[in-house]
């Protein structure tokens, strides 16, 4: 099967496989009364399954004109404080998070026929956080943050090679540099949704929304 232009591709992608993956057994009626103990469990569940890089997520945000704008990054951590990851505040995410502190994060697990939706409320983590997720990045991670170019446009790609290397003149100078725009954040979550496919399209579909100091379950149609 090629891409056909007559059709615009439809053809094609009709033709690919979806809800191909093995899907575990998910009792709605066993859910937990809070949304994070499942998620630990859904994403291990993932990693088990070899699903490659479980923690990756599409984090979604709104800029300062209203557009939506969508990356994928690494989730860091999650905990009573929110769903973790880091970036820098001089960036467009960064920009983004100050001018609308909200955002929502999309896992997606083929290998499980699995998606994780979670919305809500972006807060500053602080600066100890901050400082230590930045010192545990990989050097080359750390010398890349420390640009602090990202987004910005490449006339000559000679520029990376100089300023990667600037930057690596001044981590050995100062192995404890940390940029004040890097920047850990936690989405803390005022809604959840946990979806499992089947092939028959009676897919499951919970979902958690915050209710005061606690959560509302509610299982959605498909």
């Amino acid at each position: 099967m090629r891409w056909l232009e007559a059709d615009g591709g439809r053809s094609f992608l009709r033709a690919l496989p979806v809800l191909s993956g093995s899907a575990p057994l998910f009792e709605i009626g066993d859910a937990p009364a809070e949304p994070l103990p499942l998620f630990t469990d859904w994403i291990e569940q993932a990693a088990q399954a070899g699903v490659p890089e479980p923690h990756a997520m599409t984090i979604s945000t709104v800029d300062a004109e209203g557009l939506p704008r969508a990356r994928v990054l690494i989730l860091k951590a999650i905990d009573r404080d929110g769903w973790h990851f880091a970036a820098s505040s001089a960036s467009q995410k960064g920009r983004d998070l100050s001018a609308h502190p909200a955002a929502a994060l999309t896992f997606h697990w083929p290998e499980v026929v699995r998606q994780v939706r979670v919305v809500g409320a972006v807060v500053n983590d602080g600066a100890q956080a901050s400082a230590a997720d930045f010192l545990g990045r990989p050097i080359g991670s750390r010398a890349m943050a420390l640009t602090l170019r990202q987004s910005e446009p490449l006339v000559d790609p000679a520029e990376i090679d100089a300023e990667i290397e600037k930057a690596h003149r001044k981590l050995a100078d100062d192995p404890e540099l940390v940029p004040e725009e890097w920047v850990s954040y936690a989405v803390q979550p005022t809604q959840l949704e946990f979806w499992q496919g089947s092939p028959d399209r009676k897919h499951q579909r919970l979902s958690y929304q915050r209710v005061g100091d606690g959560w509302e379950r509610t299982q959605l149609w498909p």
